[in-house]
């Protein structure tokens, strides 16, 4: 089972903890295909060239797929199964820092002092997330350079400019995440009007997640979930709604047969669109036409 806690586990539950580098690198890969693995470190993958290919398996039977250009960099999760993904005709430089936290030592403030102070910190640090994909202004790119030079003077590192600049790069971090937010929500509001108009536009076809989310160049994913976060619906379900309200027009103002119907709004199953029907309104199709033509010419002439 996957873990699915706070983008850094544990983290707000210690009493003094500190950023401890696990692991760090520069590294241009071309025509790789890592397996899946997972370690107890949050890992950061910055892409400085190029372009890659992130998967990472946020449920036992879910994975996302997510992609990475230059300038833009991923924070993963400690213990989230995840790979890298680059193809042989493009390859990607990419600079990796992975990093968990151990208690504090020496006299640099904890990274709970730290958040204690800064509103945004302490909203990054909670974050209930498996991973973010943020793109980057270069701040945090010459933040994580200059913190992989430091380590790299091994005997003459100095491990306060190292807690110095991985609090600067977790600070930097947690403004570029709230300004992405922010812009955010602006941009997922267009997606999802998009997305309608779409759905109203197709609703005679066949048509998949995978088909909107390609209309609006977005992971399907990543669509779904900011769809139903802004309707309260899946992207089907409205969808649904959309044709069961077709249906009921062409039952009412048509002569259009009921085995027809179904093909009128995009249902290719007859007995699909029945249960479907039913569902939504209560009657069955043939029942509906009946009760409403009878309700309609029910009322009294006008004199």
């Amino acid at each position: 089972m996957l873990e699915s806690a706070s983008l850094f586990p544990a983290l707000m539950t210690e009493t003094n903890g500190h950023p401890h580098v696990m692991a760090y690198y520069f590294k241009q890969w071309q025509g790789f295909d890592m397996p899946f693995h997972r370690h107890d470190a949050t890992e950061i993958m910055y892409t400085i060239q190029g372009y890659c290919e992130v998967e990472i398996q946020t449920h036992p039977s879910h994975i996302e797929k997510v992609a990475l250009k230059k300038g833009e960099f991923i924070i993963i999760n400690a213990n989230v199964p995840h790979r890298l993904i680059v193809g042989a005709a493009n390859p990607c430089r990419m600079l990796n820092v992975e990093f968990r936290f151990a208690p504090n030592k020496g006299v640099f403030p904890s990274i709970q002092q730290l958040a204690a102070e800064d509103n945004l910190l302490i909203s990054l640090l909670e974050s209930e997330a498996p991973y973010l994909v943020l793109r980057d202004g270069d701040e945090v790119y010459h933040i994580m350079k200059s913190l992989v030079l430091e380590l790299d003077k091994a005997a003459a590192r100095s491990q306060l400019m190292v807690q110095l600049l991985i609090a600067q790069l977790l600070i930097r971090i947690a403004r570029l995440w709230r300004e992405t937010v922010n812009s955010g929500e602006a941009q997922s509001e267009r997606y999802v009007k998009i997305s309608m108009e779409y759905l109203h536009q197709n609703y005679d076809r066949d048509i998949q997640v995978k088909d909107i989310a390609a209309a609006v160049n977005l992971h399907p994913g990543y669509l779904q979930r900011i769809f139903k976060s802004l309707t309260g619906q899946t992207l089907m379900a409205y969808l649904t709604v959309i044709r069961m309200e077709k249906a009921k027009m062409l039952l009412l103002e048509t002569d259009v047969p009921i085995s027809g119907i179904c093909d009128y709004i995009g249902v290719g199953s007859r007995q699909y669109f029945h249960m479907l029907f039913k569902d939504y309104t209560g009657l069955t199709p043939t029942d509906f036409r009946k009760s409403m033509h009878a309700e309609k010419w029910s009322y009294p002439e006008r004199s």
